[in-house]
């Protein structure tokens, strides 16, 4: 590619130089053609969008999409992993600003076989990868100086969090044991490759699931062998098992965390968003499993 720039005889060195890097840049994503009415898919990217001053080139949104608050008022064209074709093009979108593993894939796939351009945003569950989201969004709206700053700003408060949250002595690091949804006694727990693992990560405690990847099911033995000292689940936003059940479940009851009765709550959207706040997000979660 800077052979062909150089041999052009259009532009120079410098520029060439600026081309390539550009093109390979991390998180660089496809600038869109025609940004007037743009879905926004994946909550971490609407907050992108509206940190960057561009909320007005939004028409609608998915449902994990619930900050900032305006946001809400945008209509809901569905959850990210379970999108409908009709939905979404529904709306009469100019272009498509997805978050890398939205699905299904079939549903995808449809979408972009129409007319509408998708652009995909990576995915990515620590500091580096906030940066390649914001990064990707922005250049998608061509708003590249923007979303540097922007940058800038959320990695310097990153940087200061998890150095807070390092301080914790290795002795005092929370074992814990993120548990995603229980139903019928059947405990899904968060792996290593999941946002649950980074956030635990970055606020310095220990993945007691981490010895596999993704969200998977536990049985009652691994549970007790895991031995967890604390439980965190997402706040109940409707019908879900209480606290008090949580901890009476059988295996739980047998670890440390159910013996001490521990367990927390947390925002998902905040905590699990990976976007320009998480800087917070791992402030909160460390204050939740540490106090001060």
């Amino acid at each position: 590619m800077l052979k062909h720039l150089m041999n052009s005889g259009r532009v120079g060195l410098a520029a060439a130089i600026a081309s390539l890097v550009l093109a390979t840049a991390p998180g660089a994503a496809e600038k869109i053609k025609d940004p007037s009415r743009i879905v926004a898919i994946g909550g971490a990217v609407t907050e992108i969008v509206y940190a960057l001053g561009k909320s007005d080139l939004l028409i609608a949104r998915d449902s994990t999409s619930l900050f900032p608050a305006e946001s809400v008022k945008l209509p809901d064209v569905g959850y990210m992993r379970q999108l409908s074709p009709e939905g979404v093009l529904s709306v009469n979108p100019s272009a498509i600003l997805m978050i890398e593993g939205s699905g299904p894939k079939p549903a995808i796939d449809v979408i972009k076989k129409s007319s509408v351009q998708v652009v995909t945003v990576p995915e990515g569950y620590d500091r580096d990868g906030i940066a390649r989201k914001i990064m990707a969004v922005g250049d998608a709206l061509g708003a590249h100086e923007q979303a540097q700053a922007l940058v800038d700003r959320v990695s310097a408060d990153i940087d200061a969090a998890v150095k807070a949250a390092a301080e914790i002595p290795a002795e005092k690091r929370k074992r814990v044991l993120f548990v995603l949804t229980l139903q019928n006694g059947k405990i899904m727990a968060a792996g290593d490759h999941t946002a649950a693992n980074g956030i635990l990560k970055l606020a310095g405690a220990t993945n007691v699931a981490a010895e596999f990847q993704g969200y998977k099911s536990m049985n009652d033995e691994a549970v007790v062998a895991a031995s967890p000292d604390l439980i965190v689940m997402m706040s109940r936003a409707g019908p879900g098992p209480s606290d008090a059940e949580v901890l009476a479940h059988p295996a739980i009851a047998l670890t440390p965390a159910g013996k001490a009765k521990a367990i927390v709550r947390v925002d998902g959207a905040t905590t699990l968003g990976f976007g320009p706040r998480a800087a917070d997000a791992i402030r909160d979660l460390s204050k939740a499993l540490y106090g001060g």
